[in-house]
């Protein structure tokens, strides 16, 4: 009877260790369970909805508990996915900076892990305009631009028509964006590809000089041409009343995107909440 518990002690704790240190072993609970579930369902999430989904899990499986500290949370629950080349992994958007988790295949690229949602021809698809926002200045590839590529597709052939209802399913699926006609990687894309773009295109991948992880949006400096994120620009110079590259100190002739502030994020949510409620006792 010991040995069999000792066994399962053995399956359920895995002595883990991450890039921030060694990480203590962890047991998976019903709350980290219904949680992993929610969060590969929607993919990836910000970090304000991943806390309401932990409470949320406390809430039905686990209410007289007190709630634990998010990044402890989740690196309980690394622990023990980790044998599994799998983990939680954290990340920002690369226009404002907000904070997302995206649960990250370690083993296999995203390409071939759409495989089950996608058919050949639109994976193909997918493909094709990745290697375009990865070869644009922009981080953006044109609609027509990639539409222009359907008919090398392998596979069944796809019309132009059935190609832009794909590029819609990839939006809804949280890999591409699309902003005015354009589209760019979603954060779920950029968290789970990373290391998939920078093997697949060496040459062309853009890595930014503040945090050094892949860039896809960002600024240049026009003089030695190094890039950063715009959540990394606003950080650098945040205080900087005349700013200057971090590499050759040329003058920076960019705009200074604003810091994601999470404090203004809450007071704005809470201001939002009050005045749907005040509405409500009106009505």
């Amino acid at each position: 009877m010991e040995e069999g518990r000792a066994e399962r002690r053995r399956r359920t704790e895995a002595p883990s260790h991450t890039q921030g240190g060694p990480r203590r072993a962890g047991v998976m609970t019903d709350v980290h369970r219904r949680f992993l579930q929610l969060l590969m369902t929607h993919g990836v999430l910000e970090e304000g909805d991943v806390r309401r989904l932990q409470n949320h899990c406390y809430r039905v499986h686990d209410r007289s508990a007190a709630v634990e500290e998010l990044e402890d949370f989740i690196n309980n629950i690394n622990s023990v996915l980790e044998s599994l080349y799998i983990e939680i992994k954290k990340g920002a958007t690369e226009d404002d900076g907000r904070p997302v988790y995206a649960l990250v295949n370690l083993a296999t690229t995203s390409v071939s892990k759409m495989a089950s949602d996608f058919a050949e021809n639109e994976l193909d698809l997918f493909r094709k305009a990745l290697e375009l926002i990865i070869d644009s200045e922009t981080g953006f590839a044109s609609s027509t631009n990639i539409l222009n590529l359907v008919d090398q597709l392998k596979g069944k052939k796809m019309r132009k028509k059935e190609a832009e209802q794909v590029l819609q399913k990839f939006v809804q699926n949280k890999w591409l964006i699309e902003k005015e006609g354009e589209f760019t990687l979603h954060s779920r894309a950029i968290l789970e590809m990373e290391q998939y773009i920078r093997e697949t295109y060496p040459d062309a991948v853009k890595i930014c000089n503040i945090c050094h992880s892949l860039l896809i949006q960002g600024q240049s400096c026009e003089t030695c041409g190094i890039r950063m994120h715009l959540p990394c620009v606003a950080k650098y110079f945040q205080s900087n009343s005349e700013p200057r590259c971090p590499h050759c100190n040329d003058y920076w002739p960019h705009e200074i995107p604003e810091v994601f502030d999470p404090e203004k994020e809450r007071e704005a949510g809470t201001s939002r909440a009050t005045k749907r409620s005040l509405r409500s006792r009106q009505h």
